[in-house]
Order: C-alpha cells, then structure tokens, then sequence
C-alpha cells in the first residue's frame, strides 16, 4: 500500500517509513455506489486518498449537478480542506464501492513535531498539486470565455 501513496505527487519524495506511519493512523472510509464522500458548501476537515473505486466530484448550479471530473484509484480530493478554513467546493460521490483514507490535521500535526522536514515536502507536494488543478481550470475557463454559440454550431474566437 506505501507504493499507492509513494506513487502519488502529493507523497512524492516521502519516506516509506512515514508512508507507512500515514496508513497506519488514518482511518478509513468505506461507501457504496451512491454514496457521498462530502457535499458541496459543508464544512472541511479532512483530504482522503482513494484506495479503491471511482469516484465522482459534482458541482450544483441552479438546481442542476455540473460533473467536474472522475477520480480513481490513487487520485486524492479534499486537499484545500488542509489548505484553507472554507467549505467544500465540490461535493464528491462514489460511482462504485470504493474506500478512501482520510487524512486529519491532527495526523498532520504530528509529523510536523516528527519530521518538519517531510511535513514542509507534503505540503508543497500539495500546493504543486492544487497549482496544477488550477493551471487547468483556467485553460478551461480561457478556452470556454473564447467560444460563443451561434445557432447551432460552437464558433471559436481566434486572435491575430
């Protein structure tokens, strides 16, 4: 199980020793198809890390579920709770049976008074990983703000 988390960017670079330190003390959370990990707007606490299955994250806008992406084994979510005081943006459902590790900032907190060293690289892991989300949401946003509908064909902007 240290390979899954050693393979993942946010535990790039972590020792296997404190890899395994993290699954021995993170519980775990099991669902079924259907079930919700967290929802859109409730108050953060943890990041999880899939284990296994498929997850879904899901936006509400104007009573509709926007699907903002598919997560899979070794994907993690939830990140920005560890980052910042808000509520969850996204709200994230399994599309299969699928259990994830859920990662405190109590858990975290010890390794800091453990290892500053690991604590420091497992949080820039996190900020490249949420830099690279965001790098990708606004080449979507760009890409979106440059086409506009026309009857019924898409038409996209080009700028000389």
């Amino acid at each position: 199980m240290t390979t899954l988390l050693s393979n993942m960017p946010i535990f790039g670079g972590v020792s296997d020793k404190l890899l395994q330190y993290l699954l021995d003390h993170c519980p775990r959370k099991k669902l079924s198809k259907g079930e919700y990990f967290f929802h859109e707007n409730e108050a953060a606490k943890t990041m999880y890390v899939l284990q296994y299955g498929q997850v879904r994250v899901e936006k509400h806008w104007q009573d509709q579920v926007i699907v903002m992406g598919t997560l899979e084994k070794g994907d993690c979510f939830g990140e920005m709770a560890l980052i910042d005081l808000y509520p969850r943006s996204a709200s994230v459902v399994a599309l299969e049976e699928s259990e994830a590790l859920e990662i405190e900032p109590a858990l975290l907190a010890t390794i800091y008074e453990q290892d500053q060293q690991a604590f420091t690289l497992i949080y820039m892991n996190m900020a490249r990983e949420i830099s690279r989300r965001l790098r990708k949401a606004d080449q979507l946003y760009f890409e979106s703000s440059m086409t506009y509908k026309t009857g019924d064909h898409v038409t996209r902007v080009q700028l000389v």
